[in-house]
């Protein structure tokens, strides 16, 4: 898949929700905000404890994790007696995974931050110009952000 982030609109919602301070499963829920019906301050708390890869255990990138909660909510099942709905509902879901695999190499937090240890402190670093320098978060926000609107237009 050929992805161009500057022709994304909620690639570049997302790169700026991110930019303004949100987690990164934040930015990519919020971005598709116009697409639910949700206020957005439980939109903003419901996908806050997903950054960092699920808060600050890098583990599934909160990109993802955003990703697959806006999947959730245009597209999920209700009944736990559906069984097709379900399986075609998980089906998308790996499929929005694979594709962010082949893009970045991994859907992991620490992975693709090229971090060695599996936990980290649960403090958030301050976002500077340094921060946004070592950290590859803004396009992978805007990467899972633009996924989203190819897999759901």
């Amino acid at each position: 898949m050929e992805l161009n982030l500057e022709n994304s609109k909620y690639a570049k919602k997302a790169m700026d929700l991110f930019k303004e301070g949100y987690n990164c499963s934040q930015a990519v829920f919020l971005a598709f905000e116009d697409l639910y019906d949700m206020d957005r301050k439980t939109a903003l708390k419901l996908s806050s404890s997903f950054g960092g890869g699920m808060g600050r255990l890098r583990e599934v990138c909160g990109a993802v994790s955003g990703m697959f909660m806006v999947a959730g909510v245009l597209y999920g099942y209700d009944s736990p007696d559906n069984h097709e709905e379900k399986s075609a509902h998980y089906a998308r879901i790996q499929e929005l995974a694979k594709e962010f695999e082949n893009i970045n190499g991994s859907i992991v937090c620490r992975e693709l931050l090229g971090l060695s240890k599996k936990n980290d402190e649960p403090v958030p670093e301050k976002r500077t110009d340094e921060y946004y320098k070592k950290r590859p978060c803004v396009q992978l926000v805007g990467i899972a952000a633009a996924i989203m609107e190819a897999k759901m237009l």
